[in-house]
């Protein structure tokens, strides 16, 4: 089974649209967290991966610039900190609710090339039939997520039947 009209996450996550639409299009109706610069990029990366994979919406958040962009697979683009925090909003749901908790992004690649760091990753899970691997970049700027651009097609992503 394959999860129905995700084209994204990011490596998160990294990343992408949500059963019955883009995943942009749920609105969260939480006041957004104050952001949390981190010393490098790699942090940066580091903790988006951590909080990805523990489906922490207010970790994720924090991360991102307000002037953040977020390239996703068939041109989709993603802009400013509040579309981010509703794209995320919609991933960090059960897979049973259209989201993508439980999914697990794990680093098999890194490369850093100024404040770029380049990941390549595998998706593993209780609910994923088979491993996907993808690519992310994700560009900072004064310990923030500026930018990132993501290959996460979710339509890719091989579920086991029954998943929740």
């Amino acid at each position: 089974m394959r999860l129905s009209n995700f084209a994204i996450c990011s490596f998160a996550a990294g990343f992408l649209l949500a059963a019955g639409g883009a995943f942009g299009q749920a609105k969260t109706a939480t006041k957004l967290p104050p952001q949390k610069p981190l010393a490098t990029a790699k942090a940066v990366v580091d903790e988006h991966l951590d909080a990805l994979n523990h489906c922490d919406w207010k970790r994720l958040v924090q991360q991102y610039s307000d002037d953040a962009e977020f390239m996703l697979p068939a041109g989709q683009i993603v802009k400013g900190r509040s579309e981010v925090a509703n794209l995320f909003a919609s991933f960090v749901k059960p897979i049973s609710q259209g989201g993508l908790c439980g999914l697990k992004f794990t680093p098999e690649h890194t490369f850093i090339v100024d404040g770029t760091v380049n990941v390549q990753w595998v998706v593993t899970g209780d609910a994923v039939a088979e491993p996907y691997r993808g690519a992310d970049a994700y560009e900072t700027k004064n310990g923030l997520m500026t930018g990132q651009v993501s290959t996460f097609d979710a339509n890719q992503v091989k579920m086991k039947k029954g998943a929740k």
